[in-house]
């Protein structure tokens, strides 16, 4: 079995996570003064979902990754029914900081409550997952303030010696403001976009530097890694991919780069998503990708990466051509 440390934690999990966002289902996000958008995946069958996790965990797989935000607090109710008779044998990580309105579905951002909410917040999302302590508790604002930041490390601290949870992350693509949390005695991740087409080196390297894992989001790229979208790609309107046009320049260029990467993925037998995913472990030991879900087929084609390991050095440095040939410069 492929594994991986969550950093200074010392933590061993599987080397892939199962993200959990998807299960979460249709969601809206509300920000005054803003029109209402999709921020869920569409619709989902919550019975199916805790027999993909099920799966999940026959297959190997021991860590979770979801958020208050998902389904507007679903997500995790679902996890922790997926996970009954299990919690001590899974990780499981989370994310608060935002308004939550479980009833009607809705979620929104308020800096300004995150530090005067994080403890009842704590107290939910523990209450929905059915737990008595989080592994990894993450905070779900990238942008946060610094000035705010230290303060709000510091709460997390005293989590961590009243137990409510073990460790704490930020899920951020911000180097500057992960660096701000890294040096935390209990800092043990953070949560950041990488894969084949996204390289994030700054932030691997801060990873490294501060013995932080880093819990990889979008590891197949809102699906596009898979390889099955084409540019009449339409989307529900309750899924948040639902506002993208594929024939726009800045994604086309996407598009065009995984059909070509479609042979080396495949080159020795794995999937597309296979592939995609032993990019990722190939690039840096520290790193955990965490692929969503709707389905137990999905979950048993992720599961399948670990058998074929991490790609070759060929592999990636094909892998890094391709990817150099069709990015636009502005992408740089």
């Amino acid at each position: 079995m492929l594994t991986r440390i969550l950093g200074k934690s010392g933590l061993e999990v599987s080397a892939l996570g199962m993200g959990c966002w998807a299960i979460g289902g249709p969601w809206t996000w509300t920000q005054p003064g803003h029109d209402p958008f999709p921020a869920g995946w569409g619709v989902i069958d919550d019975q199916e979902s805790i027999r993909a996790i099920q799966t999940s965990l026959d297959l190997g797989i021991n860590f979770f990754d979801t958020a208050a935000n998902y389904g507007a607090g679903h997500s995790e109710i679902v996890l922790g029914k997926a996970l009954t008779g299990h919690r001590t044998n899974v990780v499981i990580a989370t994310k608060f900081g935002h308004m939550v309105n479980e009833a009607e579905k809705a979620v929104y951002a308020d800096n300004d409550q995150i530090l005067k909410n994080v403890r009842q917040d704590v107290e939910n999302s523990l209450r929905r997952l059915d737990s008595d302590y989080i592994d990894i508790y993450q905070l779900h604002e990238a942008q946060y303030e610094p000035e705010r930041t230290l303060e709000l490390r510091g709460v997390l601290e005293e989590l961590v010696s009243e137990g409510k949870i073990r460790w704490y992350g930020w899920s951020t693509d911000l180097v500057d403001r992960a660096r701000l949390f890294a040096d935390g005695e209990h800092c043990t991740a953070i949560q950041f976009q990488l894969n084949a087409l996204f390289d994030n080196p700054e932030m691997r390297q801060l990873c490294a530097d501060f013995n932080m894992a880093g819990i990889n989001k979008d590891p197949l790229h809102r699906g596009i890694l898979t390889g099955k979208f084409t540019f009449k790609t339409n989307f529900p309107d309750d899924d948040i991919r639902s506002r993208i046009n594929f024939e726009d320049a800045r994604l086309a260029w996407r598009l065009k780069a995984v059909d070509a990467l479609r042979d080396v993925f495949t080159s020795s037998g794995r999937t597309m998503p296979q592939g995609a995913l032993a990019y990722i472990w190939a690039l840096d030991e520290r790193m955990v990708p965490i692929p969503g879900f709707k389905t137990i087929q999905q979950v048993k084609d992720n599961a399948g990466a670990m058998a074929y390991g991490p790609l070759t050095s060929a592999e990636m440095n094909q892998i890094d051509q391709i990817v150099a040939e069709f990015r636009p410069p502005e992408t740089e």
